[in-house]
């Protein structure tokens, strides 16, 4: 794509003419009810709408959450502050703590009440006794006492009590400057408590936590003179220090802190320039850091004033992290402009639906808080992007369950605008006689099978050069849904006439022509035996398909017979047999260029046609997505996968995972699947939802799915109490006869079990009208577990 974003993508083929981009037009941020769950704030009073969207905070949530402006639940929020209980049971270990030391320190608590007793001698080796220790250079020798019984009240306090959740919960939360601070106080205090009179100024006393250290150089050296020089004291104080004031550093994380507050501090032209995370991203900090100072200011200035959307935000914000060359003069010749879609468009006509450009989100619905929902879910928005679709979505439910108008609709409109920003490709085929997904408007290339006013039409072949690709496409359409047929020998029998008529035309034949070669028509045949009379090899291949025509167990009369539903009189002008009339549109294309494609299913009285255009298109998809690297997202939307689901597939549908595409398919109930595929079908893909109105038979397959957990339930068994006293005897009688019940006892019990996240019967009986159970999987292998989800807010 060229720098000044003017190369056309409209559609047709994988080389599209350049043509200029549209007029930019005005920003057209959807509007979101006051006081609604995740709506942004009032812009502030010469901030424009888009500069508040650019602005509002995206914290790091669950899979599924709408993470704009979101906020945590408040019942979350009280659950993550410590109970009364908690904070006594800090308390009361360390008032206990520091009356001891009290004591002990003031000499109030006697020596019978410590074991030290136990193991030392009445009079000292040096001489003294407890009661009068002997002196030494005018110092007290009381050596160990103070020391183990320091160390002994300090281990006691940090294991008795609540003081690990305490820390835990006040020191691992707070931000690194709060946490530094509040671990200074800390080793202050500690230093406080062990060097007591240090801060008046008045000296280093005799440290409790060195006294064993003390102790032991006393008894290997023999005596206090080496404590007679004042370097060696002064080096032991420094060392014990640092070991106590090592611990509060750690967990305050001063040296982390220290390194970033340096490598902060950058000089600029005679001041310091703030941080990156201290400007919004209305200013465009990122550009600023790496020194585009004027493409930010402009950029920064066509924000506030409202010129760019929240489409051109994305799109100038993704070019510039993708590193496309020209950058600068790119962004100062057009602006918000800048690299616009090749079709003109810099948004969709028309929005309904609430998205987010900058996560690539869209806003389905609500998560209901239930008994067995995570907190962080609960009331918060739910919403799917691309780090959920690229392990596809399966979705199950009923005619009127709300699937196109909840799911699909959204869905394919948060695609075509992230489509607009260049960051994906997206492919929807609408159901036949459901109308079309979203306004004409809002795609590149429409397709409209069997539509005579159709501009485009559907290349079979997906622009292949391959005759055993070709070959391969067109089996998986024609005969991949039939157990009769084996899909290998099917397009072997095609590549023994697609290689032939290739070498012999340049191009692969029409579907009429094809149809003919398929039943073997001699005339046709003939034909084409002349024209490979010179190439051995695609005489052979030729001669073989003639040996296999009419045989047993010959794959070509089922392919011609799919083939006649497509050979029809309305399909007459589609699928390279319209000459100029169709402009032939490959599905190639999608690998290329982020095109925005709609394929339109023939009306009523052409289902089985239908079925087939669809599998065609799913083939065409597998086959183009996995040709090259793209840096964008390629999603097929199918409306109505019935028939769609083949063997051959689900085994392309696993592997899209590390294409960096998609599939979400729909279905009214999963017995439009053979039953043989229901398993592999639910295990390939990474999403499903089940909505409201399913069969208990379509819940058994979603309750296998998604597995049990292990729950805790609390039984009460009322047993009746015989008593063995007359007096007793008699009580019980005279109380049975005032209530009318006999004297009960309570056992409780309370045990874990393994039961069903979601059984068969409560998804068909408890999911209420415009609800869903959704579950998601990332391509990172995060995990929501299957949650009830409001679909109507």
């Amino acid at each position: 794509m060229d720098s000044d974003g003017t190369r056309d993508a409209r559609g047709t083929h994988a080389n599209p003419v350049p043509r200029p981009a549209g007029p930019p037009r005005m920003p057209a941020v959807p509007p979101r009810p006051a006081g609604a769950p995740g709506s942004a704030p009032p812009a502030a009073p010469g901030q424009s709408a888009v500069a508040a969207w650019l602005n509002e905070e995206r914290p790091a949530a669950g899979p599924g959450i709408w993470r704009f402006a979101y906020r945590l639940p408040k019942a979350a929020r009280a659950a993550e502050r410590l109970a009364p209980v908690t904070v006594i049971g800090m308390l009361v270990p360390l008032v206990v703590a520091l009356v001891l030391w009290s004591l002990w320190r003031q000499g109030s608590l006697p020596y019978q009440f410590t074991l030290l007793r136990l193991f030392t001698p009445g009079d000292w080796w040096w001489g003294g006794t407890i009661a009068s220790p002997k002196t030494m250079e005018g110092a007290e020798a009381r050596v160990v006492y103070d020391g183990v019984f320091f160390a002994v009240l300090a281990l006691s306090m940090g294991r008795l009590g609540s003081w690990p959740e305490v820390v835990r919960h006040f020191v691992g939360r707070r931000p690194q400057p709060s946490r530094a601070l509040l671990a200074l106080v800390c080793a202050l205090s500690a230093l406080s408590l062990v060097f007591p009179g240090a801060f008046p100024g008045v000296g280093w006393d005799a440290l409790p936590v060195v006294d064993p250290l003390f102790s032991l150089i006393v008894l290997l050296s023999g005596g206090y003179e080496l404590f007679a020089s004042a370097l060696f004291t002064n080096a032991l104080y420094t060392v014990m220090t640092l070991l106590i004031v090592w611990p509060f550093a750690k967990v305050g994380g001063w040296w982390p802190y220290a390194k970033e507050r340096l490598a902060a501090r950058r000089v600029g032209d005679g001041a310091a320039l703030p941080a990156t995370v201290e400007r919004p991203r209305a200013q465009w900090p990122e550009l600023r850091d790496a020194g585009q100072h004027e493409a930010a200011e402009l950029l920064t200035a066509e924000v506030a004033a409202g010129r760019m959307n929240d489409v051109d935000c994305a799109r100038v914000r993704r070019s510039w992290t993708a590193g496309l060359p020209e950058f600068r003069e790119t962004v100062l010749r057009t602006a918000g402009a800048a690299w616009a879609h090749p079709s003109g468009a810099r948004d969709l006509p028309r929005r309904g639906a609430r998205h987010d450009l900058l996560t690539g989100q869209v806003r389905v619905g609500r998560w209901v808080a239930a008994e067995r929902t995570p907190l962080r879910y609960h009331d918060a928005g739910a919403a799917l992007g691309p780090e959920v679709l690229g392990t596809s979505l399966l979705a199950v439910g009923p005619s009127g369950s709300g699937k196109t108008r909840s799911l699909v609709e959204p869905l394919t409109e948060a695609l075509a605008l992230q489509a607009l920003t260049g960051s994906c490709a997206v492919v929807a085929v609408s159901s036949p006689g459901g109308g079309p997904l979203g306004s004409d408007s809002a795609f590149d290339v429409i397709v409209r099978i069997g539509d005579p006013s159709s501009v485009h039409d559907l290349d079979p072949y997906a622009e292949s050069d391959d005759p055993d690709e070709a070959a391969a496409i067109l089996a998986e359409a024609l005969v991949g849904d039939l157990d009769t047929v084996n899909g290998q020998s099917a397009a072997t029998a095609l590549a023994q006439l697609l290689g032939p008529y290739r070498a012999a035309h340049g191009r692969f034949p029409g579907l009429p022509e094809l149809r003919e070669l398929l039943e073997g028509e001699p005339g046709a045949l003939a034909v084409l035996r002349e024209a490979v009379a010179g190439d051995d090899v695609m005489r052979r291949e030729l001669e073989a398909r003639a040996r296999q025509t009419g045989a047993p167990g010959d794959p070509g009369r089922a392919l011609a017979d799919r083939l006649a539903l497509l050979n029809r009189p309305v399909f007459a002008g589609f699928f390279g047999g319209g000459g100029e009339t169709h402009r032939a549109f490959s599905l190639r294309a999608v690998a290329h260029h982020p095109l925005r494609v709609r394929v339109d299913l023939p009306e009523r009285g052409h289902e089985e046609a239908g079925r087939l255009i669809t599998r065609l298109v799913l083939a065409q998809f597998h086959a183009v997505v996995r040709e090259s690297r793209r840096t964008h997202f390629a999603c097929l939307v199918l409306d109505d996968a019935t028939g769609a689901v083949t063997a051959g597939s689900v085994r392309r549908i696993q592997r899209l995972r590390s294409q960096n595409a998609g599939v979400v398919l729909t279905l009214r109930t999963v017995g439009d699947v053979p039953e043989a595929l229901h398993g592999p079908l639910y295990g390939a893909v990474g999403c499903r939802m089940a909505f409201c109105g399913i069969t208990t038979w379509d819940g058994s397959r979603f309750a296998q799915t998604w597995g049990t957990e292990w729950v805790e339930t609390t039984e009460v068994a009322k047993h009746t109490v015989f008593a063995d006293q007359p007096m007793t005897r008699a009580i019980h009688a005279l109380r049975k006869l005032v209530t009318g019940k006999a004297v009960t006892t309570d056992a409780v019990t309370v045990r874990q079990v393994e039961r069903e996240r979601w059984s068969a019967s409560r998804l068909a009986h408890e999911v209420p009208p415009g609800h869903a159970v959704l579950s998601l999987t990332t391509v990172r292998g995060e995990h929501a577990p299957p949650l009830l989800v409001d679909l109507r807010g």
